[in-house]
């Protein structure tokens, strides 16, 4: 068997998804999903819950059963793909279960898909394919496993993946709440003295299941306010010096790590991944690519396939797409330019669930105060929608 980050984050994402429901369920139709890199052999998932957390014998139990044991030596299977998530809940209200839960995919190819490895972190080159530059497995390895717990955020002041988030001339922020169909509730003041900013972004920086607000100051701070599920934010913590000159994006940009990390361009065009260290300072960088110099960058999931991608703005206003690969650099190919005349824009927010649960997009504030939404659930650019104008002065935060 070999192994493919694709392949694993579509079983991760199962696993959180039957984690989070406490059900045991396979995927209808999982093969179909795009991570599943079109397998033209076969496929098979196994699922199983544990409360001891003990992964060999989760794993005994598969080759226990006769069924699923039968999945697990199929010999059309040639790569595979494993999602784990442990919760701290009452499963089937049975007091103290602190469960583990597995899910398995595997996949039958007759042409190992790119990107395929040995094991994570491991190397084998599909026919066919270019040797890609050896990936820094390091910065994107978790330091623990993060599953954050279900947040009421009625009450806190970003209350959702798809509520947009602004910054006024004098140093209000605003939080605009998701009516859904790209439409927006009226602004709320949520914070006050967001003032010498040179870029604000939205993210749930601890994984404790609230929002919090990432400040680049123009003075290099950078700075991250803890979000409270009750409203407002704690104190900043510093989480680095010396970042005005970099151009950043922040996002789940490693399909391994559930902790957010930080994708950097510096004036050259070259890449930098910093790894999540929680609330304080960060303290490893790695180089994952080259490319053109941005005045802005964004990270979102272009093209549909699980994994975020970046989209940079030059100055030429040309919009180039690079694709993630769910490891820490990002495909090794031809960067294609899929918009112009992207200097006219502000600003850009990722955006999920503004078309409904799953969906994912990019909001972008027009130089005329005309905020726009591109759906890109198809996984392209479509015509944009307008949210609303009377934006002029303010600041999208990313």
């Amino acid at each position: 068997m070999k192994y493919h980050a694709t392949v694993a984050g579509l079983a991760q994402e199962w696993s959180n998804n039957i984690a989070s429901r406490e059900v045991i369920q396979h995927r209808a139709n999982f093969w179909t999903d795009p991570r599943a890199l079109n397998p033209n052999n076969g496929a098979g998932e196994v699922i199983a819950v544990r409360w001891d957390r003990d992964a060999a014998q989760l794993v005994e139990w598969w080759k226990g059963s006769p069924g699923h044991d039968a999945v697990l030596r199929d010999p059309r299977f040639n790569v595979i793909g494993i999602g784990i998530t442990y919760t701290d809940g009452n499963w089937q209200t049975t007091p103290n279960r602190f469960t583990m839960w597995g899910v398995v995919n595997f996949f039958g190819y007759t042409t190992l898909p790119a990107g395929t490895v040995t094991k994570p972190g491991g190397t084998v080159t599909p026919p066919g394919t270019v040797t890609p530059p050896a990936d820094p497995v390091a910065a994107c390895e978790p330091g623990d496993k993060y599953q954050p717990p279900t947040v009421d955020l009625k009450s806190a002041a970003i209350r959702s993946g798809a509520d947009l988030v602004s910054v006024a001339a004098d140093g209000s922020v605003y939080s605009y709440p998701s009516l859904g169909n790209a439409k927006y509730g009226a602004a709320r003041k949520i914070a006050q003295g967001f003032t010498g900013l040179k870029e604000l972004f939205v993210s749930d920086w601890d994984r404790d299941g609230v929002f919090d607000l990432i400040a680049q100051r123009t003075d290099g701070q950078l700075l991250v306010y803890p979000g409270r599920a009750s409203g407002g934010f704690g104190s900043p913590g510093v989480l680095g010096h010396g970042w005005q000159s970099l151009t950043l994006a922040v996002g789940q940009w490693c399909a391994t790590n559930r902790l957010p990390q930080i994708v950097a361009m510096d004036g050259s065009g070259g890449l930098w991944l910093y790894k999540n260290s929680g609330m304080t300072y960060i303290r490893s960088q790695a180089a994952i690519a080259t490319g053109n110099p941005a005045v802005r960058l964004s990270m979102v999931d272009y093209n549909a396939d699980g994994f975020q991608d970046l989209l940079t703005v030059e100055a030429s206003g040309y919009l180039r797409l690079y694709r993630g690969s769910g490891l820490a650099t990002p495909r090794q190919e031809a960067r294609p330019i899929v918009g112009a005349a992207w200097t006219d824009y502000t600003g850009l927010r990722s955006l999920q669930g503004v078309d409904g649960p799953g969906s994912t997009g990019v909001a972008g504030l027009g130089t005329n105060g005309v905020l726009e939404y591109w759906d890109l659930t198809s996984g392209r650019l479509t015509t944009p929608v307008s949210v609303g104008g009377g934006w002029t002065g303010f600041k999208l935060a990313q």
